[in-house]
């Protein structure tokens, strides 16, 4: 197994130096790394290369905009340089400390797709505690929700939807070409990593949830748009903020 990280990065200057120390102390560090800066502005690629991660470190660039365009981006990178099997997560999140470990043993499980489990993050400004379970119940009711919304439906799917984010979730290179790979798009046009599940389940039912698969992602959408508006942004768009891209 050649296991490749994939991280796409915007405009991170200030905090992707949290994502690369949680990627530089995880327990398996028998991977290599991607960090693909999607056209930034704030010298995101400098902090990079002056971190010094005590590994294999790729930094590429992808002009297009978007997560799912850069995600690609580094997902094709780490194939066409000898990754097997590929892992995603996002510039303003925290895996935590076993996360490739855990990863590598749902691949030895038998998954070909792994989603993994999103929690908020706890070092930034607090969320008060009414509204951080709140947001954590959300993500399991949308979880559930998923199995059920008409466009997640079909004949043509050969398992039930699983919610996959985008930065926290691990396919094999073989399945991720097959599937056709993350749409190279902006996400103010579609949500990748649902697209690439619904891709996924068209092909196979080797996919699942992995629970001891953890992540902690940014809660800084939720700051500053409120949580309904932020479950009705990741819930198809029903509300379209001006600004996307919150920092």
């Amino acid at each position: 197994m050649r296991l490749w990280v994939v991280v796409p990065a915007y405009n991170e200057a200030s905090g992707i130096t949290a994502t690369l120390r949680a990627l530089a102390a995880q327990t398996d560090r028998d991977f290599s790394l991607v960090i693909v800066d999607n056209d930034s502005t704030d010298g995101t690629p400098d902090v990079v290369r002056c971190f010094g991660f005590p590994g294999d470190l790729h930094l590429v660039h992808e002009t297009r905009k978007g997560t799912g365009a850069a995600a690609d981006t580094g997902m094709r990178h780490a194939i066409a340089h000898g990754a097997t099997h590929l892992a995603r997560t996002d510039a303003d999140c925290l895996p935590a400390p076993d996360w490739t470990a855990r990863v590598r043993a749902g691949f030895d499980a038998g998954l070909e797709l792994i989603a993994g489990r999103l929690r908020p993050r706890t070092d930034e400004a607090p969320l008060p505690p009414l509204r951080r379970a709140a947001l954590v119940s959300a993500t399991e009711v949308a979880a559930l929700f998923g199995r059920f919304r008409p466009g997640n439906r079909g004949p043509e799917y050969l398992g039930p939807y699983v919610m996959a984010p985008g930065c926290n979730m691990a396919i094999t290179a073989e399945l991720y070409e097959r599937a056709g790979g993350f749409p190279r798009t902006a996400i103010e046009e579609v949500h990748e990593d649902r697209a690439l599940v619904n891709a996924v389940r068209r092909l196979t039912t080797a996919y699942g949830t992995r629970r001891d698969v953890k992540v902690a992602g940014s809660a800084r959408r939720v700051r500053a748009w409120g949580l309904r508006r932020t479950l009705g942004w990741y819930a198809d768009h029903r509300y379209r903020p001006e600004v996307v891209d919150i920092r």
